[in-house]
């Protein structure tokens, strides 16, 4: 097979400016023409191997750092950078991105640092949305936004934890935890457990190994309980050195991260990764036949999607996050490039906060962020009894959901029109950061925007927009 030509002229000309010569002498210390060399330098002809040799037995120049694999990263980082939702239409043919690669190394790097730029404006309004938050409320980062923010940064997967998680499952070889089986695991760690009628789920006695559950909670949240406390007796030491890595400021914080990783550890322990990874893409995400076949929760199975970011078996990127009836947001996490209000409540727009008013029911949007990224959403009430008349309802929604590119993986997509862009509702992430100049739902000005009015005409804001 021929060898492919070696465009090069870029690197040429920058290895004979380092060496101080110019284009007549370097050519003559190559034995070629100038006009060759000049050829070689813009592109017009490949270099030869007789200058490769030249270079490396004359200059000891490492010829190596002449082959394509500098062009091949500009030409995908510039691919990569092409797909975001900012470039209206349609990428440039792979040939132009090669010749600019190539030819042009130092455009195609001003491009790159741009876009960098660009994307970091948006992170420094988001950081000064949450400054602006921190502000209002006149405090620092609480311990619970700290721990919060260890979670979404490790993009909601806890390696260690969950591999610890999956081979503790394999213990039922195959088979769903049922609350009987966990209870035989704890048995066999001298803890008694005992069901009795109490307004907390759960409480352990370190002195006499006892382990109380609610005879109110569900079979799946009783399991779910066992496991935490199961992780806790048997994995203390994996959790303590994880905390360690993490290096939290306060020892709340402390304390808060090693409950979120127990209750990570029940969840994976619950449904584990390469089995429910399995189950999901056989039952197409279908939250209720996967609550059933795990003995978990809607909640429990749509927070566990969310953490399938295994490296080398990646489930579907979703995001997921919770909210009450104001709209704050009290679980968030987003495997995708949606990003949450870290202060104040989710968008009004989203389907999530219409899911209050139908208890029990699925709800389905196509939604399309500023930025001209679409997404399917699924949202539903989640409410929980507190098990008895009079006792306070916990009310509660959660949504989940992914890029359009990934809807047709889930079941609630089914008979949605996809490829619409008529169907897709235009959604914002917080207020402050969203750039939407005519939203109905508007609450507070957009950062760093212009803003005017005119006493004389009323619209639905009182102010436009720049």
């Amino acid at each position: 097979m021929a060898q492919p030509k070696l465009f090069a002229g870029p690197k040429l000309r920058e290895t004979r400016k380092g060496l101080g010569l110019t284009q007549k002498a370097f050519a003559a210390k190559l034995g070629v023409s100038l006009p060759y060399l000049n050829q070689m330098e813009n592109n017009n002809r490949p270099v030869s191997s007789t200058v490769l040799l030249a270079l490396a037995q004359d200059f000891g120049v490492d010829i190596t750092a002449f082959g394509s694999g500098v062009t091949d990263r500009l030409v995908s980082d510039m691919t990569e950078v092409l797909g975001d939702p900012v470039f209206d239409g349609a990428a440039p043919p792979l040939a132009d991105l090669r010749l600019a690669a190539s030819n042009a190394p130092d455009l195609a790097h001003a491009f790159l640092a741009l876009h960098r730029a660009y994307r970091a404006s948006h992170e420094r309004l988001a950081s000064l949305d949450e400054a602006l938050g921190q502000a209002g409320s006149g405090a620092l980062q609480s311990p619970w936004e700290e721990v919060r923010d260890f979670f979404h940064y490790c993009d909601n997967y806890i390696d260690a934890v969950d591999r610890a998680a999956e081979n503790t499952a394999r213990a039922w070889g195959g088979a769903v935890a049922t609350p009987t089986a966990i209870r035989a695991r704890l048995d066999a760690l001298g803890v008694t457990t005992v069901l009795a009628e109490s307004d907390g789920l759960r409480h352990y006695e370190p002195t006499t190994r006892v382990l109380t559950l609610s005879t109110r909670a569900p079979a799946a949240t009783l399991s779910f309980q066992m496991l935490l406390q199961l992780a806790l007796l048997s994995h203390g030491k994996l959790i303590d050195a994880t905390l360690d890595l993490a290096r939290f400021r306060s020892e709340a914080a402390r304390a808060i991260a090693k409950i979120g990783l127990a209750n990570y550890f029940a969840g994976a322990a619950l449904m584990p990764y390469g089995q429910f990874l399995e189950a999901a893409r056989r039952e197409r995400h279908d939250l209720e036949r996967l609550a059933q076949d795990f003995g978990a929760s809607i909640e429990q199975v749509a927070h566990r999607l969310s953490t399938l970011q295994r490296p080398e078996a990646r489930g579907v990127p979703f995001f997921f996050v919770r909210v009450d009836q104001a709209g704050t947001i009290t679980k968030r996490h987003s495997a995708t490039r949606l990003q949450f209000a870290r202060f104040g409540g989710a968008c009004p727009l989203w389907n999530v906060h219409r899911a209050f008013e139908t208890p029990g029911q699925f709800l389905r949007q196509q939604a399309e962020t500023p930025d001209g990224v679409r997404y399917f959403l699924l949202a539903r009430d989640i409410s929980k009894s507190a098990g008895s008349y009079g006792a306070p309802v916990r009310r509660f929604a959660i949504a989940l959901g992914c890029e359009i590119a990934y809807a047709e993986s889930l079941v609630y997509a089914d008979g949605l029109p996809l490829d619409r862009a008529d169907a897709f509702e235009p959604i914002g992430i917080s207020c402050r950061i969203c750039d939407r100049a005519e939203c109905h739902q508007r609450s507070v000005p957009p950062l760093e925007s212009r803003l005017t009015a005119d006493p004389d005409t009323h619209k639905v804001l009182p102010y436009d927009v720049g």
